[in-house]
């Protein structure tokens, strides 16, 4: 094999592992109320003492406590001190999750599979390929801030994730993401 041909196969297994194994990684996100000043906080408390905004039909009340002591934990190692009064927090959080069935179709351009041959057979035929379609459900957790003394939202952060079986019963995991979020509140 040319050396040519051994530098193309190993870079195209690098590009596709490197897509593969990014492809599960939660993504997050926040947004702040730049009217509000964050940084003197201190205490915080729960907005509501269902703790959950708004829960979805088919949350698992299992899982919601583990989420209620993964954002509590969170904060905490963060540096702030979790109070039972909302009235006397500097802060007060809640949050909501959800998931969703998405679906994904990869069509690749009819040049690709005719003059490479990635289709069926050598020169492959455009008109027999069925592209692949993915079914999966993606789930999102958003943890809300709000400043007590002003009444007004001050920070809104979320994290999005393609879900696997594993996913939904893992302690590890709940942290991972909720740590990853909170990360981002200052």
């Amino acid at each position: 094999m040319s050396k040519l041909k051994q530098i193309i196969i190993i870079t195209f297994m690098l590009l596709t592992v490197s897509c593969v194994s990014n492809t599960n990684i939660a993504k997050v996100y926040f947004d702040k109320n730049m009217d509000v000043d964050t940084k003197g906080y201190q205490t915080f408390a729960w907005l509501t003492d269902d703790k959950i905004l708004t829960p979805a039909d088919d949350f698992n009340p299992v899982m919601k406590v583990r989420v209620d002591k993964s954002i509590e934990q969170a904060f905490i190692i963060k540096g702030y001190t979790l109070i039972s009064d909302p009235e006397k927090a500097d802060f007060t959080i809640s949050y909501t999750v959800g998931s969703r069935d998405k679906i994904t179709v990869n069509n690749y351009p009819v040049f690709y599979d005719i003059r490479f041959g990635w289709g069926r057979g050598f020169f492959g035929s455009h008109s027999m390929i069925t592209p692949p379609v993915r079914q999966y459900t993606e789930g999102k957790l958003a943890i809300d801030v709000y400043d007590v003394e002003s009444h007004q939202p001050a920070w809104h952060g979320w994290s999005v994730k393609r879900l696997t079986k594993a996913d939904k019963k893992s302690s590890d995991h709940i942290n991972d993401v909720v740590s990853r979020v909170i990360e981002q509140f200052n």
